[in-house]
């Protein structure tokens, strides 16, 4: 029976360090980390992860902000609306709530995100970064998943590692995160053949393919570490991961659940990318200061 990797608590651990240390800043420099959310249109899972994305603000002592536009807003007015963000002193992080409206190019948007302020981790220059090891902000999701792994007390050093998915904001990034712990890793997706094959092989099994109870006993390890990131809802209505929970449990060494698992430590990587954030404009104008006396 696999031991509950608790993403609740070891999140709720996280928020404390992370209010404590925004608390400190505040004390010292003034200054309150303060992270902007741009939605477009009215899509009720996007409006629920704005919406606990901004409590989880409010949780640690963060200023935020949410700028929600309708689903007909153009491509240049969002684009506008970034331009603004970057400029602005009292911002230090900057997020544009995905999936956007079909005729905007998503690639355009988060291109236009300043680097040092792109706390999600997607602009080119920091997905870059994730390549050759040295992220300024490691993508929010892959960051919960390595913390995750992490609490289990498993050495990654010389584990074999398959993700399922190979998208760019999960698969990819964390498979190149999970390189530079040493790991050997597999990268699956839904042209690999036997796929069961390199599964039922992993020491540490990443699943975040967004098809519910897609991972099913027989394709895991005995003793293996399964991270289930999906979020789906079943036949009949009930949320559910990309891990089938009550046949691969029992199997697994360890497990995260759905919900409380990847999902609150996504949402807490990204308070910490934004304190980081409101660090580095702090010692920026520490420096500009300084230099002028």
């Amino acid at each position: 029976m696999a031991i509950l990797i608790d993403g609740k608590e070891l999140a709720a651990r996280k928020r404390e360090e992370i209010a404590k240390e925004t608390k400190e800043l505040a004390e010292k420099t003034g200054t309150t980390p303060g992270l902007a959310v741009v939605i477009v249109g009215d899509d009720p899972a996007s409006q629920t992860y704005v919406r606990n994305k901004a409590k989880a603000c409010e949780e640690v002592g963060f200023y935020s902000e949410v700028v929600s536009l309708p689903a007909n807003t153009s491509q240049r007015d969002l684009l506008k609306v970034i331009a603004e963000l970057n400029e602005r002193i009292d911002i230090d992080g900057i997020l544009v709530q995905l999936p956007l409206p079909k005729h905007i190019n998503e690639k355009a948007v988060i291109g236009k995100i300043s680097p040092k302020k792109d706390v999600d981790g997607f602009t080119p220059s920091n997905a870059g970064k994730v390549l050759i090891g040295s992220p300024k902000f490691a993508p929010c999701t892959p960051a919960g998943i390595m913390e995750l792994v992490k609490s289990t007390g498993i050495n990654i050093e010389g584990k074999h590692c398959v993700v399922v998915g190979r998208s760019n904001i999960v698969g990819k990034p964390v498979a190149m995160m999970m390189l530079h712990e040493n790991a050997t890793v597999t990268v699956c997706h839904s042209h690999t053949a036997n796929l069961k094959g390199f599964t039922s092989k992993a020491d540490i099994l990443i699943a975040a393919v967004g098809k519910a109870g897609f991972i099913t006993g027989d394709m895991v390890k005995e003793g293996a570490v399964v991270i289930d990131v999906g979020i789906n809802r079943n036949d009949e209505g009930k949320l559910c991961g990309d891990v089938n929970f009550e046949q691969v449990e029992p199997k697994a060494g360890f497990i995260t659940p759905v919900p409380g698992g990847v999902g609150p430590m996504t949402i807490t990587m990204l308070l910490k990318n934004t304190l980081d954030a409101a660090l580095y404009f702090t010692e920026e104008r520490e420096k500009i200061r300084k230099k002028k006396n």
